[in-house]
């Protein structure tokens, strides 16, 4: 089944990209069997950005002649790009709230797909200093804590989870997307951070990890979509669609996302 997804759609795309020659072939009336470069260009969640990038380079080895360029940041700040008219194609978003922004903007096009699922751990430096070993440790006002900004998908299960628990953590800092959250925990910046357990477990032995057993209350859904606007409509849904396939699932599971 696997590979029947793949080559069915890597046969959608070469078909695609092979109908769109250049406006001057047709103005000169020529024609070429060879097909035309297309660009692909993704807007995703910052924590994304590893899995993604290996998904892209699987996906172009599957469908030559296609080339992924990806755009990684918070959802909230891509969906605002997208919003006033950046020039992408395809949106992955790490929560439902901003994917339904761009939805009732009608900047999507069909119905988004969710795709993975994520929750928090806790990150810390490799050694600990402040010997976080809980959530509740994060309410110390000795300990340095960095988390996203409330808009933010990561900042709002930040706040969900500390609401579970019944805690009131004031950080040093709010970012606008996990990854920096995760390089000041890196840094030496902060003693912990709130990230995605997938965060660190691509971080490896730069950070070391605290789980939360109140993150399963507070679970980050990821859906994706094509654009409405797309200028290869075509890839873009085939883009989508191995993402949601085994292809794409396998990856993702590894890098530590569960499945939606």
């Amino acid at each position: 089944m696997k590979r029947l997804i793949g080559t069915a759609a890597a046969a959608l795309l070469l078909t695609s990209v092979a109908a769109c020659g250049s406006s001057d072939d047709a103005a000169a009336g020529s024609s070429s069997d060879a097909p035309r470069e297309t660009t692909l260009t993704v807007y995703a969640a910052a924590s994304l950005k590893s899995s993604f990038t290996e998904i892209g380079a699987a996906f172009e080895k599957a469908n030559p002649g296609v080339s992924v360029t990806f755009s990684f940041a918070g959802s909230a700040d891509l969906v605002a790009q997208i919003q006033q008219g950046a020039p992408a194609d395809v949106f992955a978003s790490a929560d439902t709230a901003n994917m339904d922004k761009a939805t009732a903007d009608d900047l999507v096009e069909g119905t988004p797909a969710d795709f993975a699922t994520n929750t928090l751990e806790i990150a810390t430096p490799p050694d600990n200093p402040a010997d976080v070993d809980s959530l509740d440790d994060l309410a110390d006002p000795d300990v340095t804590v960095v988390v996203c900004a409330a808009e933010v998908p990561c900042g709002a299960a930040a706040a969900g989870v500390e609401k579970a628990a019944g805690l009131d953590i004031r950080p040093v800092s709010e970012e606008q997307s996990v990854t920096d959250v995760l390089g000041k925990v890196i840094s030496g910046e902060a003693d912990a951070g709130l990230v995605y357990v997938t965060d660190v477990r691509g971080a490896g032995d730069k950070v070391a990890g605290v789980p939360i057993p109140e993150s399963a209350d507070v679970v980050n859904t990821y859906p994706i979509a094509a654009l409405a606007g797309s200028r290869n409509p075509d890839v873009a849904k085939a883009f989508t669609a191995y993402v949601t396939g085994p292809e794409g699932r396998s990856i993702l599971t590894a890098a530590g996302f569960g499945a939606p």
